[in-house]
């Protein structure tokens, strides 16, 4: 299908649309599910959570519980009708502790009262009986003692001992990265309605209805078919709402199951932050060989990464850790090994980028010491390390890069940015400035758009057109604030021609579209899109048909354009033709189906082509650091973001902005801390530091690149936003390390997040650096 030959005016598709909801957010008056009203008999959950880190459970005693006014019930793993299971893709991952806690907030039992108040003391009132092991709380202790929830994975490409050994330049280090919480505004919540014969609606704020559906339907012994999941929208998901969400609709559904009265479940922010995933933290060892420029002959990475208790989604994540550990760089010589290591904490789980940013963060890192170490201009040693004819194309996965702009996005971002000015202006500061140091660094980045699992890549979308010319949209995809829902609706106004408030966007639901795949890997607009595109495209070739007919004309001569339906000099409104297709009998209803062509992957070589395409990115950053506090400030941004053909400009430059800025936050301010007990101390506002309005930069220049549409036919050939610039926040972190090696010269020693008391000691070693030279 050439999307291209489809559409002759465009008018919709590329504007800058205004998000669907916009104006009732900034209102509050955009509805949630805690906003909707509770039908009568509404009961309100809570969880029962372990204190302790690990431990054999030997029981509970709810009585003090059950006691309580409005207390309706206490529910447990011995309570579930169906399957005790919520894993997201292997079995063994329970809703319900069974015989070991094996981290603080596991999930033990729900309770259930009258009111949300009432449900959460009771929760407390019922005393656990655990007889307290010794946790495994550190990665590299857990990797020590072999600790691990799945096997390890490797990309292996040539011979890296061999490039090691006769490399000119040989070096190594370590890099601790930390995690981080999703902090949505709306923390997980589901409502459970029970139906007839046992059905059960459920709204859920999940990325991933069909996951809901399908383990709701298994832990009341149900088959799918009597399980509806609903989304009109999330507040924030980020990946966090990937997997975890069966959690939480899973004891709701349970609750009204067992009591035949609806259920609505909504975790306070600290049950939220201790009893569900996060980003994983990782340890990155590595080991380089370099020539005189700088260039790679081979590199050495393992990984050690905190799954937590469980798999959940620990062992795709690592897979894209290993697949964007090159970002932009040709590695001839290649090893990456990732290890899963099972710790007493909370599994962790998907977040924006999906192990990407921990595999860019390290090459970045590599990048970084081998300028440092030969004494060259960063820039220029990842400039001889980019993908193109000098250096070659394959990735160490085997993927071709096809689509090559990271020359063509680094030279542009470095102009605009004034690099060479401002290089000048920096070294100057520093070398009279001793307390307030600045940085200044430039990252670029290529990450990967698609699902690594195949199967994943498709969508379907449901397209109604009625007599009067208003269309009713579905797709399985789902809105969590990033402006899904519109892109995909100015998809269909532009097939048909219409404007875009003749298109009703409508809630995601599993019993309009079903078999969904969760939203996510930034393939939201990808496979929904298209999948609509699909659809209303198959409608427009049965109106046309109509319309030639009509007009007594060929089909090729029929144009749709400002809502209406032209052949030569003669024209009818779009309605009216809707109008004579249904009085001549003609379908004005169609499932479209899209799945991702042309990708492929073993994921036992670990080869393949896993992405349909690369998205490529740029950002220079300047920072200040007070080298007497640790205080850090980025004083001014500049991004360049390749978004192909862009379906909506102005809701890709809000997401280039949050995705920067959270990433930002991942590297700087945002420090998961568990004490020596293995219980997580930063479980809020007070004590989880995430940006905000005054961490934004003061001078945030961001562009899209223009006139670049995508190579692969994508819908409007468009390129996916949601992660892709994530990573640039990474240049924040790589800024903060050239205003501290401005110090004593050498390689900064700094972890991430650079949080002032990090800063502070990778300061007191440089200045040590300087005192020794």
């Amino acid at each position: 299908m050439n999307i291209d030959a489809k559409i002759v005016h465009r008018s919709i598709v590329g504007k800058g649309i205004a998000h669907d909801s916009a104006a009732r957010h900034v209102a509050g008056e955009a509805n949630y599910i805690d906003d909707m009203p509770e039908l009568p008999g509404t009961l309100h959950a809570a969880f029962v959570l372990s204190p302790v880190a690990h431990g054999k459970l030997n029981g509970f005693d709810a009585s003090e519980a059950l006691a309580m006014d409005g207390v309706a019930g206490v529910w447990a793993a011995k309570d579930v009708p169906g399957h005790n299971e919520v894993g997201p893709i292997l079995n063994g991952e329970t809703l319900f502790a069974e015989d070991i806690v094996d981290h603080e907030g596991r999930v033990i039992a729900v309770v259930a009262a009258q009111d949300f108040e009432t449900a959460y003391r009771a929760a407390k009132k019922v005393k656990l009986d655990i007889e307290k092991l010794e946790p495994v709380l550190d990665i590299e202790e857990a990797h020590r003692r072999k600790s691990y929830v799945l096997p390890p994975q490797e990309v292996i490409e040539g011979d890296v001992d061999k490039a090691l050994a006769s490399a000119p330049h040989v070096f190594s280090g370590k890099l601790h990265m930390g995690g981080q919480d999703h902090f949505y505004l709306e923390t997980h919540i589901a409502y459970a309605i029970p139906g007839e014969n046992g059905e059960m609606l459920v709204h859920s704020s999940t990325q991933h209805p069909t996951e809901v559906q399908h383990h709701v339907a298994g832990i009341l012994g149900l088959h799918a078919n009597a399980v509806e999941c609903q989304v009109r929208r999330m507040g924030g998901g980020f990946g966090g709402k990937e997997s975890q969400p069966t959690i939480i609709a899973g004891a709701a559904a349970l609750v009204a199951a067992k009591t035949g009265k609806p259920c609505k479940m909504r975790l306070k922010r600290r049950d939220d932050m201790i009893a569900t995933g996060k980003r994983h933290d990782y340890v990155a060892n590595w080991k380089v060989g370099v020539d005189g420029r700088g260039r790679i002959l081979g590199l050495d990475v393992e990984y050690l990464a905190r799954a937590g208790n469980l798999p959940d989604l620990t062992g795709p994540v690592i897979t894209r850790t290993l697949t964007h550990t090159d970002n932009s760089y040709f590695i001839p010589n290649a090893r990456f090994i990732g290890h899963a290591c099972k710790t007493n904490t909370v599994s962790n789980t998907a977040f924006r980028g999906f192990g990407g940013p921990q595999g860019i963060i390290t090459i970045e890192t590599v990048i970084d010491t081998i300028a440092r170490e030969l004494r060259l201009d960063p820039n220029a040693v990842r400039a001889v390390n980019y993908y193109g004819d000098e250096t070659g194309d394959m990735t160490p996965y085997g993927q071709k890069v096809e689509d090559n702009r990271l020359v063509e996005v680094t030279d542009a971002v470095l102009a605009s940015a004034e690099w060479q000015y401002r290089r000048a202006e920096i070294d100057a500061h520093n070398a009279t400035n001793p307390v307030i140091r600045r940085g200044l660094a430039m990252m670029p980045i290529k990450f990967g758009i698609s699902f690594n699992l195949t199967s994943l890549n498709q969508a379907g979308a449901l397209v109604h057109v009625y007599l009067d010319g208003s269309i009713f949209l579905n797709h399985g995809g789902t809105e969590m604030g990033q402006g899904l829902f519109v892109k995909v609706a100015q998809v269909v106004a532009e097939v048909f021609q219409v404007e875009l408030d003749m298109v009703r966007i409508s809630s995601t639901a599993t019993g309009k579209v079903p078999n969904t795949s969760a939203t996510a890997a930034s393939t939201g607009s990808d496979l929904n899109g298209m999948a609509a595109f699909k659809a209303a495209t198959a409608i427009k070739a049965r109106m046309t048909k109509v319309a030639a007919e009509h007009f007594d004309v060929e089909e090729e001569v029929i144009v749709y354009r400002e809502g209406r339906v032209h052949a030569d000099n003669h024209s009818i409104s779009f309605g009216e033709l809707a109008k004579m297709a249904w009085a001549k009998r003609v379908q004005l209803s169609e499932a479209g189906h899209y799945a991702t062509p042309k990708i492929h992957w073993d994921g036992k070589t670990m080869k393949g082509r896993p992405f349909f395409y690369f998205s490529y990115g740029a950002a220079v950053a300047e920072v200040a650091v007070d080298t007497l506090t640790g205080e850090t400030r980025c004083l001014r941004a500049d991004i360049l973001q390749d978004v192909g053909s862009p379906l909506n400009p102005a809701i890709d430059l809000g997401q280039i902005e949050g995705a920067f800025v959270q990433g930002m936050g991942w590297v700087t301010c945002e420090e998961l801390w568990w004490d020596k007990a293995g219980k997580l101390r930063t479980v809020g506002p007070s004590t989880y530091k995430i940006p905000g309005s005054r961490d934004v930069p003061p001078q945030f220049n961001v562009r899209i690149l223009d006139n670049v549409p995508n190579r692969e036919e994508t819908v409007f050939r468009s390129k996916a936003i949601g992660e892709p610039p994530l990573m640039l926040g990474i240049s924040v972190w790589l800024a903060i390390r050239d205003a501290i090696a401005s110090i004593g010269g050498g390689v900064p020693q700094l972890d991430s997040p650079a949080t002032p008391e990090a800063v502070l000691r990778s300061v007191q070693d440089a200045k040590g650096h300087a005192n020794d030279a």
